[in-house]
């Protein structure tokens, strides 16, 4: 895995950013736009497998995902990892780095992504004079701890078919609140070792409890992604309600 470096290019102004239209996300006020536009200093692209934050190191940058799908992950002495919790488009990557000072998990890209980045050294400013803009990151932080709570819940309690289906239905969600599965079958980019360090199961536990998924014709898995077909018997089988529908922010 390689570490990347932010280019400093534009190549999506803010004013036209394709998530700014999508109505999941609230509205910029005029001169909240302006600040963002000026904050972003460029975009990062980065390819499958590279990591984009290292646990133990300093993040000069704060980023917003524009495209793709990427993972948290915090690793042990001896390699073995947990995945915390996947990014999709508009969220927040690196805020632990900008706050804190040093990464406490690692980030990395689980498909091709484009990535917003953001000045770390003007967040201050960013809570000074925007107290809006402020407000939407302590919103996205405490959104983050709410979505760690139901994975803790479901690591927890859930057997493992239903951990598993409460996993790829929460996927499923994410990624339709931001337009990648309006009406059609959702391809998430994972493989079973993801599934297995996401659930803390062991790579065979994991291929049986998937196929058992399979047969009820709630999934069908492939090379390297998994397709959904039924995420309403996800839902009831996880017994997990779902998503609340609500605009949430963008920086």
């Amino acid at each position: 895995m390689s570490l990347v470096l932010p280019s400093s290019g534009r190549r999506v102004p803010c004013e036209q950013c394709p998530l700014r239209a999508m109505p999941s996300f609230r509205a910029f006020e005029p001169a909240e736009l302006r600040f963002v536009s000026s904050f972003k200093t460029g975009e990062l692209v980065a390819e499958t497998g590279t990591t984009l934050m290292a646990e133990g190191a300093h993040s000069a940058h704060l980023y917003t995902l524009l495209s793709g799908w990427a993972f948290r992950y915090k690793s042990l002495p001896d390699g073995r990892r947990q995945i915390l919790n996947y990014m999709l488009p508009g969220d927040l990557v690196g805020l632990q780095g900008s706050v804190i000072g040093e990464m406490q998990h690692s980030v990395e890209a689980l498909s091709p992504l484009v990535l917003c980045v953001f000045q770390r050294n003007r967040l201050d400013e960013l809570f000074r004079n925007h107290p809006g803009l402020g407000f939407d990151i302590t919103w996205l932080a405490a959104q983050e701890e709410r979505m760690l709570d139901e994975h803790l819940l479901s690591l927890g309690r859930r057997t493992a078919m239903e951990r598993a289906a409460y996993l790829i239905a929460f996927l499923h969600q994410r990624a339709e609140s931001v337009g990648l599965a309006p009406s059609r079958s959702l391809y998430i980019p994972i493989t079973q070792m993801h599934v297995a360090d996401t659930l803390g199961l062991s790579i065979v536990h994991t291929n049986k409890t998937l196929r058992k998924l399979a047969e009820r014709k709630m999934i069908r898995w492939l090379d390297r992604a998994c397709e959904v077909l039924d995420v309403e018997g996800l839902m009831e089988l996880a017994d997990w309600d779902g998503l609340p529908e609500r605009t949430r922010p963008l920086i």
